[in-house]
């Protein structure tokens, strides 16, 4: 038994008796309706603390399992909120390595890009050069086909001369 159908046993004795001792000095006797009274009270009362009883424990059965599911669930998310952050913390710094990386090949790019429009420059006033010798090629080639096709003409005109002179020694 529970303290507390104790204490309410308790409480129906003291009211019984207090009825009874009323019964008791208004005819001397305990009456069978009286007592039959009494103890259908008692069983009503251990009926409904059973009843109560039987309650209690269901839903201290019903909290203990929400509670047990309390735990799965928390147990979970916290598997999950770990998982999540061992996720983030290797994103985290590959992101940075990456930025850093990012960061130092800028830096070298700006004097390779310094560099190279120097090349360009360099590159440009070369071709120029070429292109400028290569057109005073082409024109001295011209002037030399010039010189030699005038020579071989002058040529065949002095050995036409001389094969003149020549005839006209034979001649005379």
């Amino acid at each position: 038994m529970t303290q507390t159908q104790r204490t309410l046993e308790s409480q129906l004795s003291l009211t019984q008796s207090v009825q009874i001792s009323g019964s008791l000095s208004f005819n001397g006797t305990l009456s069978k309706e009286d007592e039959e009274m009494t103890k259908s009270a008692l069983s009503t009362f251990r009926a409904k603390e059973e009843e109560i009883e039987k309650k209690k424990l269901e839903v201290k059965e019903r909290v203990q399992a929400q509670l047990g599911r309390i735990e799965e669930e928390t147990k979970r998310l916290a598997t999950i909120r770990e998982e999540l952050e061992a996720l983030a913390d290797p994103m985290k710094k590959e992101v940075a390595v990456v930025r850093k990386k990012i960061d130092t090949v800028n830096k070298e790019l700006k004097p390779l890009g310094q560099t190279c429009q120097k090349k360009e420059k360099e590159y440009k006033e070369a071709l120029e050069a070429f292109n400028d010798k290569n057109k005073e090629k082409v024109q001295l080639i011209t002037r030399l086909m010039e010189l030699v096709s005038e020579s071989e003409k002058l040529r065949m005109k002095k050995l036409e001369e001389l094969s003149k002179n020549i005839e006209t020694v034979n001649i005379a």
